[in-house]
């Protein structure tokens, strides 16, 4: 059950989301509160494509009970998740639907990749219908190894998600744009015409 957590180099680039200027500026303790907000209120799109969805169902059954680590399964749809389970064979023809789901989830958003299939292609790498891994049309932040793999092996890639949340840096994550000055944050909204006020 070893849980490898995404490296930057296999991550897709995509342009960096934009986020506000007082959001960057956060003070350090509330980061702390934010990501520890994010890390146990996750709402989960489960995108289960073969057998690998049937395990993720056994996982957010009474047995192995993943809301205990703050995980909510089944949310409505893309738009109120936070983290998408790609689980089982993608297909060239399904990637443009996995990719556009993907883009309808608000930010921060996350993806683990569960199963052989999404990870590499499985068993079916050398087919002219498979894409060759989740990870070539969205960005991948934990892989879950095995064909199928068990329950315990998605709690184990959740609590590897939760960590990285917890170490997670707004400004790493949404640019690098230089932090904005105290004149940039006291400047009036909207700036007088010149010549004065003519009432």
């Amino acid at each position: 059950m070893d849980v490898t957590p995404a490296s930057e180099g296999n991550a897709v680039p995509l342009p960096a989301p934009k986020l506000g200027t007082l959001a960057r500026l956060a003070p350090e303790p509330m980061k702390v509160v934010l990501n520890w907000g994010r890390r146990y209120s996750l709402w989960v799109f489960n995108f289960g494509l073969a057998c690998c969805a049937i395990e993720f169902i056994a996982a957010s059954m009474a047995r192995h009970d993943f809301i205990r680590l703050g995980v909510i399964p089944f949310a409505p749809g893309p738009r109120q998740a936070d983290l998408m389970i790609v689980s089982g064979t993608v297909t060239d023809k399904m990637a443009p639907a996995v990719k556009r789901l993907y883009e309808q989830m608000p930010e921060p958003k996350y993806v683990i990749s569960f199963g052989a299939c999404s990870n590499c292609g499985g068993p079916y790498w050398d087919s002219y219908s498979v894409t060759k891994g989740v990870d070539q049309i969205i960005p991948v932040d934990v892989y879950v190894p095995g064909c199928p793999p068990r329950p315990e092996a998605l709690l184990q890639g959740i609590l590897k998600l939760q960590e990285k949340i917890a170490r997670e840096s707004l400004e790493e994550r949404y640019g690098t744009t230089a932090p904005a000055s105290v004149a940039q944050l006291t400047s009036p909204l909207v700036t007088p015409p010149p010549g004065g006020d003519d009432r």
